[in-house]
């Protein structure tokens, strides 16, 4: 078995705002900077064999701390970037209400079967993520690794891994905090078990 310790990235530019961010390289603020220290100092003094993050910065920079405690460099994976949110990147959703009406509303009724316009199949997008854990697992048996990434991604892969239909990845995991860690346990034959979700990263304190 490997344990995953699965990080939403810290918080951005764009979340005061709730506009979607896609594949957009929207940077830190200042709280997101210190969500990613706050995780640097959780993984201080922890067993963790590699960390794993998406090309965007914003993942990135919350890995970095992190993998300087450990002694590690944080490997990049382009499987791990975010959704392609398409025309919807960079929107509110009350401004998609006025660009695209229709097509917002089928989203939002199933946002797999009716993604964004011009965006990603999330389908695809759990697979690619998917099988980024599932190559570590048979790299990395019996060990614990920290991965770095994004909201949507995280939760297409969650639902995907634990049998759930990813057209209710919105109503099951309705949020991953900015900083937060959930843990998942993969053993062969994508046998999947959560073992908590959006906890605080709390540093071991002497």
């Amino acid at each position: 078995m490997t344990d995953f310790v699965l990080v939403r990235h810290g918080e951005t530019a764009w979340h005061a705002e709730n506009r979607y961010a896609g594949r957009t390289d929207v940077p830190l603020t200042g709280r997101g900077l210190a969500q990613a220290a706050t995780l640097g100092a959780w993984a201080a003094g922890r067993r963790l064999d590699a960390v794993l993050c998406s090309p965007l910065s914003r993942a990135r920079l919350t890995a970095e701390p992190a993998a300087t405690a450990l002694g590690l460099t944080a490997r990049v994976d382009e499987r791990l970037y975010e959704l392609d949110f398409g025309r919807g990147d960079g929107l509110t959703r009350e401004e998609m209400a006025e660009e695209f009406p229709d097509a917002l509303a089928a989203f939002l009724t199933d946002p797999v079967a009716h993604h964004l316009p011009g965006g990603e199949d999330p389908v695809a997008a759990a697979g690619r993520a998917v099988a980024c854990l599932e190559e570590v697992a048979r790299e990395l048996p019996g060990g614990r690794v920290l991965v770095v990434a994004h909201s949507t991604l995280v939760r297409l892969a969650l639902c995907e891994l634990l049998g759930i239909p990813l057209a209710r990845y919105r109503r099951v995991f309705p949020a991953l905090e900015n900083g937060a860690l959930t843990e998942l346990r993969l053993l062969p034959g994508r046998q999947a078990s959560l073992l908590r979700l959006n906890a605080p990263a709390v540093p071991i304190t002497h």
